[in-house]
């Protein structure tokens, strides 16, 4: 992924250590490289980004580990989903064409 100016491999080491470096001369929270690798899981589960895609992009062959491995960050998921289901239980069927049918 990373070459040296003459096309060469970087040690992964020189990587993490330039990273380390730029972040904390930067004005955002010190994380280590590989929670760059945390964050953009959580947020495309978070964003619910399709669930096919997610692990996919992670290398990770189940979705079910990756929701496992990274979807506790998130504590007001159980929040959204509750109101989601308000929602869609609300009286109010002949705004939501789903209930409308079921009904």
């Amino acid at each position: 992924m990373f070459t040296s100016a003459p096309g060469g491999p970087v040690h992964p080491h020189s990587i993490s250590q330039t990273f380390d470096r730029i972040v904390r001369r930067a004005p955002v929270p010190v994380i280590p490289f590989h929670g760059l690798r945390h964050t953009h899981a959580s947020l495309l589960i978070a964003n619910d980004v399709d669930a096919k895609v997610a692990p996919e992009r992670l290398g990770h062959s189940e979705f079910v580990f990756t929701v496992q491995s990274y979807q506790h960050t998130f504590p007001g998921m159980h929040t959204d989903a509750a109101r989601v289901i308000e929602a869609l239980l609300t009286p109010r069927a002949t705004e939501n064409p789903k209930l409308a049918k079921a009904g």
